[in-house]
């Protein structure tokens, strides 16, 4: 039941424009959420080694994970990009001291936390990769939030989506789960293209784009 549960918080972690019409949730309380985000039974259908791997990353990239909660992603890659630096970024400011403490916990100077608005991550320089893992469904006004989002990344960047299809067993409620077909819809609306999709999680969608 404790594993069920949490997989049923996961998927809450805040995200960036979280649609008030949807589901709240606050998250003031990082390290209790923590316990649940990070929870390591996670990495078996989450797979974050396969996901970072198949990013092909250069090991100078500048990456930003968007709706970062504690650092699930950030953290590793933060590990595996030695020489490039990492963006946590966040809504919730708990989260935002959370990744700072945990950086710096951790020794990771090249993982830094962001504290973004719901409307625009506010990343302080061009990226070669924005990352969004379990995020889109949140976004409001995505074709919009993505067409000014096309200006934080450097040439040849890309935006790397992965969220629950509607038919997981876990996630969000599935009234506001948006399937892959749409956020290839949406993404293309906002002047991006398909370059990769990748069908080896379990539950969830893997998808990358390009302007």
């Amino acid at each position: 039941m404790r594993t069920f549960l949490a997989l049923l918080l996961l998927v809450a972690v805040p995200a960036c424009g979280q649609a008030p019409h949807t589901h709240q949730h606050h998250f003031k309380d990082a390290e209790k959420w923590s316990r649940v985000f990070d929870d390591p039974e996670r990495d078996a259908w989450q797979k974050p080694h396969e996901v970072i791997q198949a990013l092909r990353l250069s090991p100078d990239a500048v990456v930003a994970d968007v709706g970062a909660g504690t650092g699930y992603f950030s953290a590793r890659l933060a590990a595996t990009l030695a020489k490039g630096r990492v963006y946590a970024v966040d809504v919730e400011p708990d989260m935002v001291k959370h990744l700072a403490a945990r950086a710096k916990r951790e020794g990771k100077p090249n993982l830094q936390a962001v504290q973004g608005a719901p409307d625009d991550p506010k990343l302080p320089e061009k990226v070669d990769l924005i990352l969004f893992v379990d995020v889109h469904h949140h976004i409001e006004a995505r074709e919009k939030y993505f067409g000014r989002l096309r200006a934080s990344l450097k040439p040849g960047g890309r935006v790397a989506i992965i969220d629950f299809r509607p038919d997981a067993p876990m996630g969000p409620p599935k009234h506001v789960r948006i399937p892959a077909a749409k956020v290839k819809a949406e993404l293309g609306a906002a002047g991006y293209s398909l370059a990769q999709e990748h069908g080896f999680l379990p539950h969830q969608y893997f998808l990358v784009f390009k302007p």
